[in-house]
């Protein structure tokens, strides 16, 4: 009996996520109520407050599941032995190719990410561990081929590559890069100024 409430649980969860998609694609996000997603889902209002608090809870597990999806995806096909430098582009061109598929879905996970509400800063931080969990392992080997510093907190990297790529996607969306190719080119150099800055210093003797 447990397991068939449990699923139908699992249903309405997802008939709520299926009807904001379609409603924050159709409508925009602000102009979307919880009156709206109940109505498309086929529940009562009072059903949608059951399994989630807030409008912008339900964007970020929308998009806490897509993003698990996408981070599977990019490390199945993350190449261990790479470069830093093309593991961090395949990672953060993966996650602009994700926020970039439908424009708006983008810019809220953008705020929704970087300035958090207080009902979702715990559904926010969650997504952070995320990054935190997929990027320290890279530094890490990084570090042991010589790629970056010895001395360096990682996680703190980590917040240095992520402020990089917001800065990047923010010059994608006020329209000064137009294309992935510029988008590509801009992280390019970012990534590249601060891994010179990050990487050790030459050994005394060296010919450089």
């Amino acid at each position: 009996m447990s397991g068939i409430r449990e699923q139908k649980k699992e249903k309405t969860r997802a008939a709520i996520l299926r009807s904001a998609l379609h409603l924050f694609t159709k409508k925009g996000y602000e102009n979307t109520s919880i009156d709206d997603l109940a109505k498309t889902a086929g529940i009562g209002k009072g059903t949608v407050y059951t399994y989630f608090q807030t409008k912008s809870e339900i964007f970020l597990t929308f998009c806490e599941e897509q993003l698990a999806f996408v981070y599977q995806e990019l490390a199945d096909k993350s190449d261990p032995a790479a470069s830093l430098f093309d593991q961090l582009m395949t990672l953060f061109m993966g996650e602009f190719r994700f926020a970039s598929r439908n424009k708006e879905f983008g810019r809220i996970l953008m705020r929704e990410t970087v300035f958090p509400k207080e009902l979702t800063v715990e559904r926010s931080r969650e997504l952070d561990d995320k990054y935190i969990a997929l990027l320290v392992p890279i530094f890490k080997q990084a570090q042991k081929r010589g790629e970056l510093r010895t001395d360096l907190e990682l996680i703190l990297v980590t917040g240095h590559f992520y402020a990089l790529y917001i800065m990047t996607i923010s010059g994608w969306y006020m329209g000064r890069l137009h294309t992935e190719e510029d988008v590509f080119m801009a992280m390019e150099s970012l990534f590249k100024q601060a891994l010179q800055g990050l990487a050790p210093s030459p050994e005394k003797g060296s010919s450089k």
